[in-house]
């Protein structure tokens, strides 16, 4: 049995029906379920009785505490997280409350849990952490990608907030013994990632035919992974990872985001043809503020320590996500409620166009 917590987010779904198809092993699945979380990510385990979802808030050390002593899990797989950049900006204390102060909750109920434990039981015990490359801070074109031992430097509320995370897990690790396990991973991509981000966010605007906003001229460099290989890489971390080690996960793919846009644009024009292409549609907006200028993932340690390496390349990886929106249009339909739709304007309304911009 493994505790997952925000098994209904994007990554941490895909985690789950991952394991769920590769493993016997059960799962409790603890999410809040606040915007991003969706049980329709997870319709196809909902009467596998191996899942168990349990909603609830890792803040809540009393239901963590009660879910760990009734499960007795042998590991936490904790990937509960508010995640969006733009939103850290608009709202930064929702990030400190979920990101620090549950990160801390969900540790001191760890610790409590493995002190409960059998003598024997305890060694095997794992706190496996998922965060993001973004606490790293920003890289110029020349510079080397981000290694483990890369001092940190977030620019973001939400980078920010991970870092802080992370320097928590790393700390209980160091002052109490508790086996943690860090994944420091590029931009993930793929199925159910709510179209706040940029791939989804694309893929419905072009299929509506609206604009396409790019942030800035564009040139924002970014290592994208397929989700499908993260799932794996942390399967493998979990299973032979060093506790208190760090490993940086990345698919091996920096593009910057008009690249990303082109590509989805030409998958687009050859899976869903319209009357002419969707790279007409690109438009270019005023940046965000502090905007990080590249991110590059070094992923040689997990390589070398514990054989892992991403499956998919971007064209493979891009093909299969942008297949799976084509063929799950109630899901899309269904996840732009008007609170989205009301976040979108927000965002990106209020940003003026930039003149002479081409794609």
């Amino acid at each position: 049995m493994i505790l997952v917590t925000g098994g209904a987010g994007f990554i941490g779904a895909n985690f789950v029906l991952d394991w769920m198809a590769s493993s016997d092993e059960s799962i409790v699945n603890l999410d809040k379920l606040t915007y991003a979380g969706n049980l329709g990510n997870l319709a196809s385990v909902r009467d596998d009785a191996r899942h168990t979802f349990v909603k609830g808030d890792i803040c809540d050390g009393t239901l963590v505490a009660s879910l760990l002593d009734r499960y007795r899990p042998r590991a936490i797989v904790h990937f509960a997280a508010e995640s969006h950049v733009d939103r850290s900006i608009h709202a930064p204390g929702d990030f400190i409350t979920t990101n620090v102060n549950g990160t801390f909750s969900l540790l001191e109920a760890a610790r409590a849990y493995v002190s409960r434990l059998p003598a024997g039981e305890q060694p095997a015990f794992r706190f496996l952490h998922v965060s993001t490359d973004e606490v790293y801070g920003s890289l110029n074109a020349g510079d080397p990608p981000f290694m483990e031992s890369t001092p940190y430097a977030p620019n973001s509320p939400y980078s920010a907030s991970k870092a802080a995370s992370d320097h928590l897990v790393r700390a209980y690790h160091h002052t109490y013994g508790l086996a943690t396990l860090t994944g420091n991973c590029s931009n993930n991509y793929g199925p159910c990632q709510f179209p706040e981000k940029l791939i989804p966010l694309v893929i419905a605007n072009a299929l509506a035919g609206k604009t396409l906003p790019i942030y800035g001229d564009g040139s924002n460099v970014r290592d994208w992974l397929y989700v499908g290989d993260h799932c794996a890489a942390l399967r493998r971390v979990l299973e032979a990872g060093r506790p208190g080690e760090t490993y940086n996960i990345g698919g091996c793919n920096e593009k910057t985001n008009l690249e990303v846009v082109h590509a989805l644009c030409d998958v687009l024009d050859s899976l869903a043809p319209a009357a002419a292409s969707y790279r007409q549609l690109i438009g270019f907006v005023q940046d965000r503020p502090g905007h990080d200028r590249r991110y590059a993932i070094d992923a040689g340690k997990i390589e070398r320590e514990l054989g892992w390496r991403p499956a998919e390349s971007f064209e493979t990886g891009i093909r299969k996500t942008v297949r799976w929106y084509l063929d799950h249009p109630d899901w899309v339909k269904d996840i732009q409620s008007g609170a989205y739709l009301q976040w979108v304007e927000r965002n990106y309304g209020d940003r003026p166009s930039l003149p002479g911009r081409r794609a």
